[in-house]
Parts: C-alpha cells; structure tokens; sequence
C-alpha cells in the first residue's frame, strides 16, 4: 500500500482504540451512576469497537505493512447526564463517519481498489452506529424529565448483547 494510505489507517485504528476506552469511560460513568444498562450498552459498544480496530490491525497486515501503535488520548470521565454522555456518543459517530468518510477519498484518489472495497464495511457500520446512538439519544431526550422513564431504559438498554462477526473460514 501506500504510504500515505498505511499512515491513515493506523491513525484509523488509533481511533478506533480511542473509541473503546470512550466508551469504557462512559461505562463506567454510568455505573458509578448505579445506572447499569446504559453502562452495559456503553460496555458493548466498546467492544464492538475494539473488534474494529482489530479488524483495520488485520487489514494491514494482510496487505503485507506494519501496524504503528501511537499513544491514546485519555477520554472524559464525567458527564452530567445520560442526555449529555448520549450527545457525546452521537457527536463522537458523527466524527469517526467522517474519518471513514476521509479513508475511503484517500483510497479512492490513489487508486487503491482493495483499501476502498475493505473500507466499504467501515461506511455501512457507520450508518449502522449513527443509527443506534441517534435511537438512544432520542429515547433518553424523551425519558430525561422522567426517573420511571430513565429506569425503563435503563431495563431496555441492559439486554444489548455483543455479536462477535463469524470466524473467517
């Protein structure tokens, strides 16, 4: 690959790294909070994004590069509601759309077919996680005013499970 595009994935799967310890904060936020549905989403959602930093670790490798681990920025540790936390979630899958966004144009501008057709996953999960954390929000906006309706979704959001991709074959 080019060098350019090796960079730019290993400052992507940096990123993705910084959005599971986001998100592990935020869950533990929510559990200092005694809110331990919403610290259960927050947890899955970390995990989901650990699984796509691995997925960009072996992306890069398998195209025959190196992968860079660089430092991780410390995330927030507080927030002053589930309404904020859920903000910062949907502000923060806005911007890593973005960066996908920048991926895919920077494999596209260098031709590099096998880069843009791995980073189509990326576009489709994004729509998928703007999605969900954009439900979410929409939920807790609806529930804010309301311990009854906040401890409701607290209930719902502890069923979220993680679902690790199939094994390849």
């Amino acid at each position: 690959m080019d060098e350019k595009m090796v960079d730019a994935l290993n400052s992507q799967l940096n990123a993705e790294l910084y959005s599971s310890y986001l998100y592990l904060s935020m869950g533990s936020y929510f559990e200092s909070e005694d809110m331990s549905g919403f610290a259960n989403w927050m947890r899955v959602q970390a995990q989901e994004e650990l699984m796509h930093s691995m997925k960009i670790y072996d992306y890069i490798i398998q195209r025959g590069d190196r992968v860079i681990l660089n430092r991780i920025e410390s995330p927030p540790t507080e927030w002053e509601s589930a309404l904020e936390a859920f903000e910062h979630v949907y502000s923060h899958e806005q911007k890593v759309t973005g960066l996908i966004n920048q991926l895919v144009n920077l494999a596209i501008s260098l031709g590099d077919h096998a880069t843009n057709n791995f980073l189509q996953w990326f576009v489709a999960e994004q729509v998928e996680e703007e999605e969900s954390s954009s439900g979410v929000l929409k939920k807790v906006k609806m529930a804010n005013d309301s311990l009854s309706g906040i401890l409701m979704l607290d209930n719902e959001l502890a069923q979220r499970v993680f679902n690790p991709p199939a094994p390849k074959e």
